[in-house]
């Protein structure tokens, strides 16, 4: 007796109590052991709950991925992988939180030439059920040899000129994303992040080649509904290719190409598409567009159009083009917002707006914000809505207005807004 009390005095850890059942015993074995033998449906649901509770996250995900379809399972595998994790972006569901991102960051990570294309190729039968929306902000080019002791031109120029179109080649998404089923939005940005001081502008480069592969896949991947290419140097050439290829699309309604270098030619090409497709949403600004483009958006507003959305801030369409997008307006059935922010315009513009205004009952959001429509300007859109019942949003900030017309213009357009959310509250159910 003396032995066996200095055992419990010395272990800490040593307890009387009983032996786990051997239900518990039974869980700890399956949890040890389910890489290699995963039983989990054969399971009665209490002892599934213990299971799952107690897996690991780092387990393979071809184990796990269509396996295991517990919430909580993967709400730990994304918490602890990531440092913020909004599920309310991702359809309130973990589990395609954790395949969406995580295809997003082997796709962010590949260095073509390096990286095995069977990381991504061997993730899709694991996440093609899950995947609904990617967000990639970043594509690697090949890794370059240095040459550039061998010259010393360091020019912008110099230093793009000795890489070949060959060279960028960056990773081909149209294997991927046409063999995801549920796949319906995507957005792109070809660039590197974090560059610090290797920046070139090379790194920037989406390439004919790229675009091509993508233009391709455009015609396979007949669900998608939202495409974003924004920040990567897409010209007019590459427009008219992506145009040509989403052209009669069943589902794309939102089609994003800011901060680009598309002109008039682009413009035209994206005319044609809103003719020809159900588009709801362009977003076109910080592009090159000057009248002509301007001019053949406004056909397509005038002739046939889904749009209710038209951005075309930081252009330069000038009055010439928003004169004709006003004149089309005065037909335009759609059309609930247009940004014509930055564009160089003036009062002629906004003349043709009063008419507008006058007339058209569909648009509820307007911005010449940072255009100089000037005092006159501000009098004729203000005599234009006069009768406006419908505009909910009208943004004459840095124009030049009239101190008083403007502070006249927000009165009907506060009055307007205040009348459509009266409408909608006593609207609702009780």
């Amino acid at each position: 007796s003396h032995y066996a009390r200095r055992c419990i005095t010395e272990d800490p850890k040593w307890s009387l109590v009983t032996v786990p059942h051997l239900t518990e015993l039974c869980i700890q074995h399956i949890v040890h052991n389910f890489e290699k033998n995963p039983i989990l449906d054969r399971l009665l649901p209490e002892h599934q709950r213990k299971v799952l509770d107690r897996l690991s996250t780092g387990l393979p995900l071809a184990v796990t991925a269509n396996l295991v379809s517990d919430e909580e399972y993967w709400k730990r595998c994304c918490i602890e992988r990531w440092q913020l994790c909004d599920v309310s972006n991702y359809g309130d569901s973990w589990k395609r939180m954790f395949f969406e991102r995580h295809l997003e960051n082997t796709l962010k990570c590949f260095i073509p030439n390096i990286t095995d294309p069977k990381q991504v190729l061997e993730l899709i039968p694991l996440c093609k059920g899950y995947v609904r929306k990617l967000e990639i902000d970043q594509f690697l080019p090949p890794v370059q040899v240095d040459q550039k002791e061998e010259t010393d031109d360091l020019s912008d120029i110099g230093s793009d000129a000795e890489f070949g179109e060959g060279f960028m080649q960056h990773y081909d998404l149209s294997n991927l994303i046409t063999a995801l089923p549920h796949l319906e939005e995507l957005h792109l940005t070809y660039g590197v992040k974090d560059c610090g001081m290797n920046f070139e502008w090379y790194l920037f480069n989406f390439t004919n080649q790229d675009c091509s592969n993508l233009a391709s896949a455009f015609r396979m991947c007949r669900r998608l509904k939202v495409f974003k290419l924004t920040r990567s140097n897409v010209d007019d050439e590459k427009t008219k290719l992506l145009a040509r290829n989403l052209t009669d699309h069943p589902c794309l309604v939102e089609l994003n190409l800011a901060h680009n270098l598309i002109g008039d030619k682009g413009a035209q090409a994206l005319g044609k598409l809103i003719s020809r497709s159900k588009l709801e949403t362009l977003d076109l600004c910080n592009n090159q567009i000057c009248h002509l483009g301007a001019q053949a958006l406004a056909q397509a507003l005038a002739e046939k159009s889904t749009l209710t959305s038209l951005n075309l801030r930081l252009n330069c369409v000038e009055d010439k083009g928003g004169e004709a997008i006003g004149h089309a307006l005065l037909t335009n059935k759609t059309l609930k917002s247009i940004h014509l922010g930055s564009n160089n315009l003036s009062e002629s513009t906004a003349t043709v707006f009063s008419q507008v205004l006058a007339q058209n009952t569909a648009l509820r959001s307007i911005n010449f914000s940072c255009n100089l429509l000037g005092l006159d300007g501000g009098k004729q859109l203000l005599k234009g809505l006069t009768d406006n019942t419908t505009l909910t949003e009208l943004d004459l900030r840095q124009t030049e207005v009239d101190q008083e017309a403007e502070y006249l213009i927000y009165q009907i357009v506060w009055a307007n807004r205040e009348a459509v959310r009266l409408q909608h509250s006593t609207a609702k159910p009780l």
